[in-house]
C-alpha cells in the first residue's frame, strides 16, 4: 500500500513537470497561428539567444510538448526517459554555451537555464511517481508509423505546394525540398537557393500535416498495453465457484464470466474484478466478485495493475455497497440510473396502476400466444442452434450490444443454469425469445431479448408476466429485468415543482432518446412496477469522465472505434479454450 501513496514531495514536483510543458505547449500552439507572437519566439531562439526547454512556436513542437505532457499526467516511464535525455542534452548544451560572454551577458539566457535546470530537477525529484509501463511492440510499431507516413506527407506537401506557387519555376526536387522544410519548421527561408512563392497558409498547412503525423507516432509510441490475457477456464472454474457461495449478492455478478473480459483476484483468492481495457480505460462492472470481507483486496489489485500500465480505472453499475468500498479507494461515485427488480412474491396485475399491462397481456393471451420456459440445459442442441439463428435474425443492427449486463454466448455450453422464455403466435410460429442469466440459487437476471419485428406490440411485457406468474417453475423468487439509466431525471423532472436544471436536463435526455432508447427503457421497465435498486459509475477524476464514457459505449456496442492499419493491430490475448 506503501507504493501507491508516494510522498507529497513527489507528488509535487512530478505536478510541475506536467504543468511546465502544458505551459509550453500552449505557447508554441499560440506562436504557429499567432504570427507576431510566433516571430518574437523565433528571434529570442537564434543566435546569442535560448528559450527554456521546448519552447519554440510551431505545430509540431507545439504537437509533441503537448503530448509529452498527457503522457507525463499518466506517470509513463516511456515519456519520462525521454524528457531526461532531451533535457539533459539540451542543459548540457545550454549550461556549456553560458561559458562564452556573448551568451551569458543576455538576461533571458539566465532566465532559460533556471527553468530548464527546474524542469530537470523535477524530473529527478518526481523520478518515483513514473512506473506506468508500456507495450513491448509500440517502439517498433512507431518506427512503422513514421517510415510510412513520413514519405506520404512530403508527397502530399509538395502536391499543395505544385498547387498553389505563385512563381511555377521550380523542379520537383525543390518542391519537395520546400515541403519537407515546412514539415520541419515555419522558420523563413532567407537563403534564395528555393524560388518557390505560396500563400502563407499553405506552409501552416504543411506544418500541421506534419504535426498530425507526429501526434500520431507518438500514440503509438507511448498507448498503453492493451490487457492481460483474457478469461481462461481455470479463471472461469474459479468464478463460478465464488459465484455458488456468494452471486446472490449481484445481480451482475454472472455477467463477470464473459470472455472478452480479464480477471484479477485478491490476494487470498476469495474475491476478484472483471474487467476489460478498452482505449486506455480499466472498465470494471458490477460489483467485486466473492466474499465482501476480500473485497479491499482485489480493489487494491485491479487500482495497482491500472497504475502500473497508465490505464483510466473506471467501474460501471456498480451497486450501493460495493460503491461505498470503492470510494474508500480513492473514486468518485456518479449516480448512473437503477436498474429494476421484480419479485415474483408480490407480482400482482390487478389494480388501477397495472391497468395498462393488464390490458396488453389479455389482448397478447386472447390472440392464442404460449410461453414455453426451460433451462438451457433442457433445450436439445439441434432446438438451441434454431433459437441461435432466431436470435440473430431478430438482432437490431449488426453490432451486439452489451458489455455489463450481458453474457454475449447464448447457447454456450457451460451456461446450462441459464432460461429460455419463448413465445409462439397461436399459430405455433416462434416469435420472440428471453434469455436470462442465474443471479444466486433463486434469481434471474435479463440478458438477451428478442422479438421478430412483425410481431404484435406487446409480446414482452406477455412474456415477462408469464415468467412471473410461472416463476415456480424454475425455482425464482426475484428478476432484474433492466438498466434505466438517469431513471431519477425522467422521474423528478416530471414531477410538480422541478427545478430549472433538472427540466433541461429531462428535455436533453428525451432529445436523444431518439436514437438511444433512454426513456423508452424507463418506461418499459417502470410499467411492472418494480423495486429501483441504484447503479453508479466509479471514477479517478472528473477530466476523464469523457474518456471514460466512450469506453463504456465502446464496450456496450454503440461507438465502434476506428481500426488501426492491420500491421499496427494488437491482438486480443485470448486464452486457449
Amino acid at each position: 500500500m506503501g507504493n501507491r501513496h508516494p510522498a507529497p514531495r513527489s507528488r509535487r514536483a512530478a505536478a510541475f513537470t506536467t504543468w511546465y510543458l502544458r505551459a509550453v505547449a500552449c505557447v508554441n500552439l499560440l506562436g504557429a497561428v499567432w504570427v507576431s507572437l510566433g516571430q518574437d519566439i523565433r528571434r529570442h531562439n537564434v543566435e546569442d539567444y535560448f528559450t527554456p526547454y521546448l519552447l519554440g512556436a510551431g505545430f509540431t513542437s507545439g504537437a509533441f510538448t503537448l503530448f509529452l505532457a498527457v503522457t507525463m499526467r499518466r506517470r509513463k516511464r516511456a515519456a519520462w526517459l525521454l524528457n531526461l535525455v532531451l533535457c539533459g542534452v539540451f542543459l548540457a548544451a545550454l549550461s556549456v554555451s553560458m561559458v562564452w560572454p556573448d551568451i551569458h551577458r543576455h538576461a533571458q539566457n539566465w532566465v532559460s537555464l533556471a527553468l530548464t535546470a527546474g524542469f530537470m530537477a523535477a524530473l529527478l525529484a518526481g523520478r518515483g511517481e513514473f512506473r506506468a509501463k508500456g507495450d513491448p511492440a509500440n517502439p517498433r510499431d512507431a518506427a512503422l508509423v513514421a517510415a510510412a507516413g513520413l514519405p506520404l506527407a512530403a508527397l502530399l506537401g509538395t502536391a499543395l505546394v505544385t498547387v498553389t506557387d505563385r512563381d511555377q519555376g521550380a523542379g520537383f526536387t525543390d518542391r519537395l525540398g520546400y515541403a519537407v522544410l515546412r514539415l520541419v519548421s515555419l522558420v523563413p527561408d532567407d537563403s534564395g537557393s528555393l524560388t518557390i512563392s505560396t500563400p502563407g497558409w499553405v506552409d501552416v498547412v504543411i506544418n500541421a500535416l506534419s504535426a498530425l503525423l507526429f501526434l500520431l507516432v507518438l500514440f503509438v509510441a507511448f498507448r498503453s498495453p492493451r490487457g492481460r490475457a483474457l478469461l481462461c477456464p481455470a479463471d472461469e472454474e474459479r468464478l463460478r465457484l465464488l459465484l455458488e457461495q456468494h452471486g446472490e449478492r449481484d445481480s451482475l455478478g454472472y455477467f463477470a464470466l464473459r470472455r472478452d473480459k480479464s480477471v484479477i483476484w485478491s490476494p487470498s483468492g476469495k474475491a476478484a474484478i472483471a474487467y476489460r481495457v478498452l482505449g486506455g480505460v480499466s472498465l470494471a462492472s458490477g460489483d467485486p466478485i466473492g466474499d465482501p470481507e476480500a473485497w479491499p483486496g482485489a480493489i487494491d489489485a485491479w487500482l495497482a495493475e491500472a497504475a502500473a500500465h497508465a490505464w483510466v480505472p473506471a467501474v460501471m453499475g456498480a451497486g450501493e455497497e460495493a460503491g461505498t468500498v470503492y470510494a474508500r479507494h480513492g473514486l468518485d461515485a456518479l449516480e448512473l440510473g437503477d436498474e429494476a427488480i421484480v419479485r415474483t412474491a408480490g407480482f400482482s396485475l390487478d389494480g388501477r396502476a397495472m391497468r395498462t399491462v393488464r390490458q396488453a397481456y389479455n389482448r397478447v393471451a386472447r390472440s392464442g400466444c404460449t410461453v414455453r420456459i426451460r433451462r438451457h440445459s433442457d433445450i436439445p442442441a439441434a432446438e438451441m442452434a434454431q433459437l441461435l439463428r432466431r436470435a440473430d435474425r431478430w438482432r437490431d443492427g449488426a453490432t451486439e450490444r452489451g458489455f455489463s449486463m450481458a453474457l454475449g454466448r447464448l447457447g454456450d455450453a457451460g451456461d446450462g443454469q441459464c432460461v429460455m422464455v419463448e413465445c409462439h403466435d397461436g399459430d405455433g410460429v416462434p416469435r420472440a425469445l428471453l434469455s436470462l442469466v442465474p443471479w444466486g440459487p433463486h434469481g434471474l437476471s435479463l440478458d438477451l431479448m428478442r422479438r421478430d419485428r412483425d410481431a404484435d406490440n406487446g409480446l414482452i411485457e406477455f412474456m415477462v408476466i408469464e415468467l412471473v406468474r410461472r416463476a415456480d417453475e424454475v425455482g425464482v423468487a426475484r428478476i432484474s429485468l433492466n438498466f434505466a439509466m438517469f431513471r431519477s431525471v425522467f422521474e423528478r423532472g416530471s414531477r410538480l415543482g422541478a427545478g430549472p436544471v433538472l427540466r433541461v436536463w429531462r428535455s436533453l435526455l428525451t432529445f436523444f432518446s431518439r436514437w438511444w432508447q433512454i426513456e423508452s427503457l424507463y418506461r418499459a421497465n417502470a410499467k411492472f412496477r418494480p423495486a429501483w435498486e441504484p447503479r453508479y459509475l466509479l471514477f479517478g477524476k472528473a477530466g476523464e469522465l469523457p474518456r471514460i464514457g466512450i469506453a463504456g459505449a465502446r464496450a456496450e456496442g454503440f461507438l465502434e472505434a476506428p481500426r488501426m492499419p492491420s500491421p499496427l493491430r494488437r491482438k486480443d490475448r485470448l486464452a486457449p479454450r
